[in-house]
């Protein structure tokens, strides 16, 4: 080997500690497979990690649709007392996506909240507001009763005592003026003067700071014009 390549290994190996590398190059044999196998490892994770990461969070860009049930004639629903009808709240699961929803008419001697044509008919979730436990209805105390913790609610779906943090969330409702049959439509959560929100989670409140805490979900759908 020539001097001068000897010179200059010589002095390339002992500035960068690699062994058969020249001054001068830009890439070695060692530093080349030390690319490839980096860059096959990194391929290797990007395949098995972006679909499960895409899988676990494409659901929370996923906008609801709005979808109709109907639920019977204006006359099944009076306006002293409810109706408990099942919905569906996911379509496609079977038991497991149905819900109960407590249904009235809209009475105007107790329900003092804006009317328009969506609250004509009031329909009231059956899930708690603490931790979401289902609650029934007793018809002769004229009150709702969640089982797990005490939870209490009046007539109207307001909290009356125990530790939930808002109201029955409620679902939108109107009459088909095609059909003649009262549908209901999307859950939408309500704070202590009724004004509407998006859905929110049980143990979540709406008064004050609080629906500024909990903002909603991509998800949720947008609230029909007017309502």
């Amino acid at each position: 080997m020539p001097d001068r390549h000897r010179e200059a290994k010589s002095k390339y190996t002992s500035d960068r500690g690699i062994p058969g590398a020249f001054e001068g190059e830009t890439i070695t044999r060692r530093r080349l497979m030390n690319l490839v196998t980096n860059g096959a490892g990194a391929v290797a994770v990007a395949a098995f990690t972006l679909p499960a990461l895409g899988f676990a969070i494409a659901p929370v860009f996923h906008q609801e649709t709005w979808n109709w049930q109907p639920l019977g004639s204006p006359s099944d629903f009076p306006d002293d007392n409810y109706v408990t009808k099942v919905i569906t709240i996911t379509p496609g699961i079977g038991e497991a996506g149905n819900s109960v929803a407590y249904v009235r008419s809209r009475n105007p001697a107790i329900d003092k909240e804006p009317s328009d044509k969506y609250n004509q008919f009031i329909a009231l979730s059956s899930r708690c507001m603490h931790l979401g436990c289902p609650v029934r209805y007793v018809p002769a105390a004229q009150r709702f009763i969640c089982p797990c913790h005490g939870g209490v609610y009046d007539f109207r779906g307001m909290v009356a005592g125990g530790p939930p943090v808002r109201p029955l969330d409620r679902f939108y409702t109107r009459l088909n003026t095609t059909t003649g049959l009262v549908e209901i439509g999307p859950r939408y959560s309500v704070n202590s003067e009724l004004q509407r929100f998006s859905p929110r989670d049980p143990g979540e409140p709406l008064d004050g700071i609080g629906q500024f805490l909990y903002p909603k979900r991509f998800s949720t759908p947008a609230a029909p014009p007017g309502s």
